[in-house]
Formats: C-alpha cells, structure tokens, sequence
C-alpha cells in the first residue's frame, strides 16, 4: 500500500512495506530518493532496526539465550500498518509478531512518521516498550539521495556546520568495527570532498559524537543539493556503491557490532534501554537547498 503526500509544490511517495518514504518530488520534478536500481542497490530509504549494520556471525545474546539477525535488522522487509494519515504526512506502525519474537524476544511498538515540511521532508521514529522486561534497541535511517542525471558524483561534497576534525570507524569485510582501526576523514575544515575510492575501500564512513549536528550534501559548482538535521543521533554515516548515482545519508542510533564487543544485545554502542511502557522519539529531517 502507498500514501501520497503534498505541501506546497513538493510531493512524495510512503508505502507500508518496510514503513519507507520512497519519492520526494520538488516542483520542478526533481526527485531526491533514489529509485532502486538493482544495477547498483536495490533499496532506497529503509528503517534499520532493531540493530544497525551487522552482528557478529549474525548472531546477539539477549539474557543469556542467542539469537539470529540479519545485517539491519528485519523492519525493512516487513509489513507496517497505516495508524494515521493528513495531507502531508503519514504515520506506519510495526508491532511484534511470531517471526520478530523469534529473532528479537520483546512486544513493541515501532511508530515511524514521514512528513513534508516546508522546505523538505523528515522521519520520525517512536519506539514503545509494550512488554514487561526492560527492552534494548538500536535504530537508524539508511536514505539514499539521488545525483541528479547530467551530474558527477565526484562534484558533490559534505560540509558540516562545524569544523571537525575527526576520523572514521573501519569495518572489517564482514561489516564488523574494529576497535582499533580508524581513518582521518576530516582534517579541521568541516569539508569532505565525495569519491568513490573511499567507498571502495572503507565500504562504509562512520562517525560518532561530532560537534556538528547538520551535514549538507551540495555541489561544488552549483550549491544546490540537500542538508540532513541528524543532531538528536549520536553517530551518522554515509555509504554507496562505486559508480552508483547517490549517495546514503544515515543518522544511528546504535552500530555494527565491534569486533571486542561483549556479544550482549545491551552492551552494543550507544544501544538504548526502554523500561516497561517507555517511549524514545528520535527524529531526522533533509532540507532542500
């Protein structure tokens, strides 16, 4: 099933598989998302939960019994429900069910809002503890922004809106972080110029606890592109295929397991813990620039 959205000129496109926001249109008939080509990446814009990246041989103990996952978790390839609906927005909902208590043994409530805002397009997450027994999670966004036809991925750049200095985390080829492997990205400016080289040979670049709270994806000649609030997340990533048209912004909560980790579900970093009928809001949103 899918939602169409409106707010001014700009339109966009939700569906209930994986609770996505697949299309943003702007006026002019740009579209912002990436469409799925499985030349390069099928996906487009999935909900990572309730693990972020991979586990170590696919596998977490959570209170003292192991458990299967696959790289992301599994939200993106099921079903939500429509819970509410207005002109500009959307809000899909994914409960527990016999195949998630086999793989993730806790009822919850995973409530993901897509809405057109003025100037561009934000995903909302609420997650509820709806058992009885404290209930750790990760989650995170995964959103591909296309390149436009006629443009160069290498003529894009991220700037954030601080200067930083600060190195990525290194994945092992299982998708593992290794503790002791980083690489300097960001040499003080706040710039970093896009190329596929790096992609090619860090698969993913990840950072965690910036000063900045925004990152822009703009080209170098035009200054057009997009700018991601991801401030209220405490690690944020990118990722692409080499040679693909787009490029994944991705604010976590939460990450792959580290090769040192404990193997305990709550240990994982930067985790969060609901208590009995809590809830924690977490929330992103790309302004078009």
């Amino acid at each position: 099933m899918t939602f169409e959205l409106k707010k001014g000129e700009l339109r966009a496109t939700a569906q209930t598989k994986g609770g996505e926001l697949v299309s943003v249109r702007s006026g002019s008939g740009r579209e912002y998302i990436w469409e799925g080509d499985p030349a390069f990446w099928p996906g487009q814009n999935p909900v990572l939960f309730p693990i972020v990246g991979a586990l170590k041989d696919g596998r977490v103990d959570i209170g003292g019994t192991v458990y299967e996952m696959g790289r992301h978790g599994f939200a993106r390839g099921m079903e939500f429900t429509p819970v509410e609906q207005g002109e500009d927005f959307v809000t899909l909902e994914l409960r527990e069910s016999g195949e998630t208590l086999e793989r993730y043994p806790f009822p919850f409530s995973l409530r993901v809002t897509h809405r057109l805002v003025e100037d561009g397009f934000s995903t909302a997450f609420a997650v509820e503890n709806t058992g009885a027994a404290p209930m750790p999670f990760c989650i995170g966004a995964h959103t591909a922004i296309r390149i436009p036809d006629g443009e160069r991925f290498e003529d894009y750049e991220l700037l954030f809106d601080e200067a930083e200095a600060a190195d990525s985390h290194l994945l092992s080829p299982q998708g593992i972080i290794l503790h002791d492997g980083r690489k300097a990205m960001l040499d003080g400016t706040g710039a970093l110029a896009l190329d596929y080289q790096d992609f090619a040979e860090m698969d993913t670049i990840i950072f965690s606890l910036l000063r900045s709270g925004n990152v822009s994806l703009v080209h170098r000649e035009t200054g057009r592109g997009v700018r991601l609030d991801f401030h209220e997340f405490p690690m944020v990533a990118f990722w692409t295929k080499p040679g693909a048209p787009f490029l994944c912004m991705e604010p976590w909560q939460g990450c792959a397991a580290w090769d040192n980790e404990s193997g305990r579900f709550e240990d994982k970093l930067f985790c969060a813990t609901l208590q009995p009928g809590e809830v924690k809001e977490l929330a992103y949103t790309f302004y078009i620039e």
